[in-house]
């Protein structure tokens, strides 16, 4: 692989390419909205110069990893010539489908299809999709530029040879590859979201704040990062689909999003994303 389309330009995509970019390859980022791809191309230089003045990144590998990355303006700049082209868009079963289905008569038939959901079924966004063989979830995790795994979800349909190269690819970008069959939820959303969901009740019915909640899980069982601020992290409205989803397609009801959760969302606290969730967020 020489060259990646990242399809998405917000919190999950601008990362991706970000990594890709600082990995070497050729990296063409986009998105539908104008403002939001220059949000995305700002964020990434954000991210790199915060790296070089913490000593984590140099000044050379930044600027290498800008003048790799570039913004394009359409679907067509962004995936002709593609070797791998990596959507990041919402998690709305038609939008992935209909958007591969336009990418699909833009690149080459080698080239592989990787879907950045973290729940919807991987066969089901490949279905109308030709040589749905090269179809693949590649599940990154936020911020994609710290985190090491990359959850590659493998469906009935994928080819062993797209697996196989999209596993080099995760280990030229750094990342730490597990790989997983093609079920709801595929093992990290599926317990992440569990966890998520039964903090937001513990919030629901006053056994313990937000913030302390967090801490428990953080001391007492070493994760590094509470499930309440995770929540705000990823977004509650991103979170309740998921939930959503879980919940219907396993009949789990340990997904089902808690009333809280709804009425947060309904009042547009959807997390960092807005600046209110469970914790008020200060960008700068």
């Amino acid at each position: 692989m020489q060259t990646i389309g990242v399809l998405g330009a917000g919190t999950m995509g601008h990362g991706i390419a970000q990594v890709c970019a600082m990995a070497g390859y050729t990296v063409r980022l986009t998105d539908a909205n104008p403002d939001g791809l220059a949000r995305g191309m700002d964020s990434v230089r954000r991210n790199l110069d915060k790296g070089v003045a913490r000593g984590k990144v140099s000044a050379k590998q930044r600027d290498q990893a800008l003048a790799n990355l570039a913004a394009a303006s359409t679907l067509e700049a962004t995936c002709a010539g593609a070797d791998l082209v990596i959507e990041a868009v919402p998690e709305i079963l038609d939008l992935k489908r209909n958007l591969f289905t336009q990418v699909a008569d833009i690149v080459d038939s080698s080239c592989i299809l990787g879907t950045n959901t973290s729940s919807l079924s991987v066969e089901a966004i490949a279905e109308p999709i030709p040589e749905p063989g090269r179809v693949i979830g590649t599940h990154f995790f936020n911020p994609v530029h710290i985190m090491a795994l990359l959850e590659v979800i493998v469906a009935q349909t994928t080819d062993t040879a797209t697996l196989d190269r999209v596993r080099s690819f995760g280990e030229q970008i750094g990342k730490d590859v597990i790989v997983v069959r093609d079920v709801p939820g595929f093992a990290t959303s599926r317990l992440g979201v569990a966890l998520g969901m039964e903090a937001i009740r513990m919030v629901e019915s006053g056994v313990a704040s937000a913030e302390d909640i967090d801490k428990a899980m953080v001391l007492g069982y070493r994760h590094p990062v509470g499930p309440l601020r995770l929540t705000d992290m990823i977004g509650l409205d991103v979170r309740l689909k998921i939930g959503e989803y879980l919940a219907r397609e396993l009949g789990n009801s340990a997904f089902e999003p808690p009333e809280l959760m709804r009425r947060m969302v309904s009042e547009g606290m959807l997390g960092r994303k807005t600046g209110q969730g469970f914790y008020s967020w200060d960008e700068s």
